[in-house]
C-alpha cells in the first residue's frame, strides 16, 4: 500500500512538472530544458523537503520549473499556458487511470482490492487533488498566473500585490489549520476531487478511499 502511494506521488508530480517544461519549450523558452527539467525522471523534479512534507503531513511540493518570460512568443498568456499545463496534465492522468481501472474491473481482470486497482485509484484521486489545489489563484500556485493575467490593469495593482505578497502566508495558514484541527479547510479541493472521481469511476470514491485505508 505504501509503495502504491509513493509511486502515485512520484508519477503525478513528475508529469505535472514535465508538462510545465514541455509547454515552455513549445512557446519558445528552453530554460527548463537546459536545466534538465524536460524529463520524466522523478529525480529532476523532486524537492526532498517538499516530498517529506507530502508523506508526513499530506502537503508538499516539487521543484518549480524555471522559465524566462522574455523568450516567450506571448509573455502574458504563454505564462498562463505554462502554468495551467501542470493541472491539465493531472486531469489527463486522472482520466486515463480512470479508464484503465474501469476496463480492468469491468472485464474481471482484477478485483477492487488488487494492488494495481489501488494504485490506479490513488493516481486518480491524487491527480485530482493536485489539479484543484494548483488552480487556486494564490501565489505561488499555478492558478495565480491566470489571476495576474486577468487582473493586469493598473487599477488592480493593489490587489495583485496582496495576492503576491500575502498569498504564501494565507496558504501556509490554511495548511496549519488543516493539520492542527479537524476542520477540512480545503473542502474546495477535496469536494470537487471526489465529485469528479465519482463521475470517472461511476461509484463512490470516498467509500473506496475509506475502505482502502481501513485495511492498513
Amino acid at each position: 500500500m505504501a509503495l502504491a502511494w509513493a509511486l502515485a506521488i512520484f508519477f503525478s508530480l513528475t508529469v505535472h512538472e514535465f508538462s510545465h517544461a514541455l509547454v515552455a519549450k513549445w512557446r519558445g523558452d528552453r530554460t527548463a530544458e537546459r536545466e534538465g527539467r524536460l524529463t520524466l525522471n522523478p529525480l529532476a523534479h523532486i524537492d526532498p523537503v517538499g516530498l517529506i512534507m507530502l508523506f508526513v503531513v499530506g502537503f508538499g511540493w516539487a521543484k518549480p520549473v524555471p522559465y524566462n518570460p522574455y523568450n516567450l512568443k506571448d509573455p502574458k498568456w504563454d505564462s498562463v499556458k505554462i502554468a495551467l499545463a501542470g493541472p491539465a496534465s493531472n486531469l489527463i492522468m486522472a482520466s486515463a487511470c480512470g479508464l484503465a481501472l474501469r476496463l480492468l474491473l469491468g472485464n474481471g481482470v482484477i478485483d477492487g482490492l488488487n494492488l494495481l486497482a489501488i494504485f490506479l485509484f490513488l493516481m486518480i484521486l491524487l491527480n485530482l487533488f493536485l489539479l484543484f489545489f494548483n488552480i487556486i489563484p494564490i501565489h505561488p500556485l499555478d492558478g495565480s498566473k491566470l489571476f495576474f493575467a486577468l487582473f493586469d490593469h493598473p487599477k488592480y495593482a493593489e490587489l495583485r500585490n496582496f495576492v503576491a505578497l500575502r498569498g504564501p502566508q494565507i496558504l501556509l495558514l490554511l495548511i496549519v489549520i488543516s493539520f492542527l484541527t479537524p476542520f477540512n479547510v480545503f473542502f474546495f479541493v477535496t469536494a470537487p476531487s471526489f465529485f469528479v472521481c465519482d463521475t470517472i469511476l461511476g461509484g463512490s470514491c470516498l467509500n473506496f478511499f475509506s475502505l482502502i485505508f481501513s485495511l492498513i
